[in-house]
């Protein structure tokens, strides 16, 4: 008798790994306790990286949108590391003018307040 291919596939030994269980990732995450006391070291080669969108337009490319957003969000956002451009598009006015508009993700070093 002819088997499906499905069938003859062998199946997982277990996928409670992937479940909410008593015990499991989703518990111990629950119960991590954070020391609110404590001040970061300078030694400390671990970071933590805070992430925002913003949009920047221009008349002439894309390219002077993604500059322009950068400059500005620059002018209050410290330490920026790294720009993603997310999406591109055009805004199109009733009087055929074009305004170029980019999405960005910029990530910048987090720093708690003090």
């Amino acid at each position: 008798m002819w088997k499906s291919a499905e069938s003859r596939l062998p199946r997982p030994a277990s996928t409670s790994c992937h479940r909410r269980t008593r015990g499991g990732l989703y518990d111990k995450l629950a119960t991590l306790r954070v020391d609110r006391t404590a001040k970061p070291s300078k030694e400390s080669d671990m970071s933590v990286y805070r992430v925002t969108e913003i949009i920047g337009t221009s008349g002439t490319s894309w390219e002077d949108a993604a500059a322009e957003a950068i400059r500005t969000a620059a002018g209050t956002l410290r330490d920026l590391r790294v720009a993603e451009v997310v999406k591109q598009d055009i805004h199109l006015d009733e009087g055929g003018g074009i305004t170029y508009r980019t999405k960005l993700q910029l990530s910048f070093k987090y720093e708690p307040e003090h």
